[in-house]
């Protein structure tokens, strides 16, 4: 025979349910009665405190988008990301480096994106224009020019705005290696000697472009002057690929990889900023991370 179940309530159920049946004193009713209160007040000001927020921020957007566009962006978003990159210029000029690895924890680098890499390119007849900055004719380099200057070999992070990132190794010329053999980056033609000191009449800005003109990168002269940036023709051991930019691309790990133009084509300087393709899109400018 199945047990009957026991229907008799438990000694604490008892004293809960005598509780539950003896009234509130005057003064626990009052204490209720207030903390009620008190909490109908705090839903108030919490429903107000809402709504005033959500207006503030329909008014503002409101504002932004009727406000002229700078760069593909409403001119005061743009005047936020501008102040960003200034603040990282005046913090980390000249100063700051991007970690180095080991050789060893390079690993393959994924292809993303070909905006700049037509495919009716000819590798064989490639040459760098670089257009001084004192109004002088383009002068023209082959890879061999480039490869003939101090080596200098690095394994660093590329960070991608899409949140991946991967170590590589890295093989080229730094474009203040560059420039201290060519001076290119000044109106009087004085060589870049010290990357830290340029001279007063240096450019300002510098413009990277592909040789199809599809993708184009501005970097603050800083930037460009940084040790850690290269003219990159060797990718974790081998000669570069097509797809990553051969024969010559933009390495500087300071900036995120919208920076690292592959397939160079023209070096330019300026000293107002230079187009930038994702800034068009209303990406920072700078680019750095």
């Amino acid at each position: 025979m199945q047990e009957q179940p026991n229907t008799q309530p438990s000694p604490a159920d008892a004293r809960q349910q005598e509780a539950a049946a003896t009234p509130p004193t005057p003064a626990q009713a009052a204490a209720e009665q207030a903390a009620l209160g008190a909490a109908r007040a705090r839903s108030r000001r919490s429903f107000l405190g809402l709504g005033v927020a959500g207006l503030a921020g329909w008014l503002g957007w409101r504002y932004l988008l009727h406000t002229p566009d700078d760069e593909g962006l409403p001119r005061d978003l743009r005047r936020v990301l501008d102040f960003n990159g200034k603040l990282t210029k005046d913090y980390y000029e000249r100063t700051r480096l991007a970690p180095e690895f080991a050789h060893g924890q390079a690993r393959p680098l994924r292809l993303n994106g070909n905006v700049g890499l037509g495919k009716d390119f000819d590798l064989a007849t490639w040459t760098m224009k670089v257009q001084g900055f004192g109004g002088s004719a383009p002068q023209e380099f082959t890879l061999e020019q480039v490869k003939a200057l101090p080596r200098t070999e690095m394994t660093t992070e590329l960070k991608c705005i899409e949140g991946w990132s991967v170590v590589v190794h890295w093989a080229g010329v730094r474009l203040s290696d560059f420039l201290a053999r060519y001076p290119l980056a000044t109106r009087s033609g004085q060589p870049v000697a010290d990357p830290a000191n340029p001279p007063a009449d240096a450019a300002k800005y510098v413009s990277v472009v592909t040789p199809d003109e599809e993708y184009y990168v501005g970097l603050e002269m800083w930037s460009a002057l940084h040790p850690q940036t290269l003219l990159a023709y060797e990718l974790n051991g081998q000669p570069l690929t097509q797809e990553h930019g051969a024969p010559l691309r933009l390495v500087t790990p300071l900036k995120y990889g919208v920076k690292h133009l592959k397939r160079i084509g023209t070096i330019a300087f300026a000293d107002e900023r230079p187009a930038d393709y994702w800034a068009e899109q209303g990406y920072d400018w700078s680019g750095n991370h």
